[in-house]
């Protein structure tokens, strides 16, 4: 059997866009996800935009990753949705990164897939 090609999301952004997004993940099939807080900033080296010079030196600004696999299939209309809650036209407003997944095993279960990310057993 052929397992369904799956992609891995990560998406760097302030933690003011968490919840939104979060509240909104469902409508996407996404069955999980990982939040954790990091410190980056961009090509911007952390300047804020309401400062008249860019930095020399990078400043670490707070910002909260967010992490999830999905179905390749799924991507495009994620991406969509996610630009558009995310878009402010304001530096920092994130990245995204994507990632192939070879697999993903629930290691309660043995299931694999997306069967592993979907609702299994209890």
């Amino acid at each position: 059997m052929e397992l369904e090609k799956l992609v891995k999301v990560e998406i760097i952004t302030s933690m003011a866009k968490i919840e939104a997004l979060r509240l909104q993940l469902g409508k996407f099939g996404v069955s999980g996800m990982t939040v954790y807080e990091a410190k980056g900033c961009g090509v911007q080296l952390g300047t804020q935009e309401f400062e008249s010079e860019k930095k020399k030196a990078p400043t670490l600004l707070d910002k909260q990753v967010v992490m999830m696999v999905l179905l390749e299939k799924d991507l495009n209309d994620f991406l969509s949705f996610v630009e558009k809650e995310l878009y402010t036209g304001h530096i920092g407003d994130g990245k995204i990164f994507i990632s192939p997944i070879m697999n993903v095993i629930r290691v309660r279960t043995g299931e694999e897939g997306e069967a592993a990310l979907l609702e299994g057993e209890l």
